[in-house]
């Protein structure tokens, strides 16, 4: 088995992660996803935020870094508010986002999950509604498709919950 390493993001990291999001743009507007990350969003300045707040991670094997996300526990503001259903509970969460690979290697984002799964098993995420491939994702991770969640910038997203006690 190939080794696997989940660690946080450093600044040194940027020109890959740069490279990793552009390819994850590409690709959603490959599967019918053109409104998600438009404008070169996850912007340099955003990512390297994340960074600093200690929230970016990669994953990296013996081939260097595959994969990126964000993964933290705690509230996200934009999962106050809830429309069409409610979350699964009000227990402590994790909040992944932002799940974007290299596209070499075949399961990192499973591994992801299950790496952010060790750390909470109640975990929330969103999607546009155009990226069947990540809702297909977390479907098969057993989350539910919970509501209707608003970013910052008024953009919805379909908002997921998954409970690892309950499934």
């Amino acid at each position: 088995m190939a080794r696997k390493l989940i660690r946080r993001a450093t600044l040194e990291d940027m020109p890959i992660l740069l490279e990793i999001y552009e390819r994850a743009r590409n690709f959603m507007i490959s599967t019918g996803n053109i409104n998600q990350w438009k404008n070169g969003y996850p912007s340099r300045d955003l990512l390297a935020e994340d960074i600093k707040k200690n929230e970016m991670y990669v994953l990296e094997d013996e081939d260097g870094i595959q994969a990126s996300f964000v993964f933290y526990c705690g509230i996200d503001p934009c999962y106050n508010i809830i429309y069409d259903g409610e979350w699964l509970n009000d227990e402590p969460y994790g909040v992944i986002h932002r799940i974007a690979t290299r596209g070499l290697k075949k399961h990192m984002a499973d591994i992801i999950f299950e790496y952010c799964s060790s750390k909470i098993d109640n975990i929330r995420m969103d999607t546009h509604m155009d990226n069947k491939p990540m809702q297909n994702f977390m479907l098969k991770h057993g989350f539910k498709h919970v509501g209707t969640i608003y970013l910052k910038n008024g953009e919805s997203r379909l908002a997921f919950h998954c409970n690892l006690k309950e499934n």
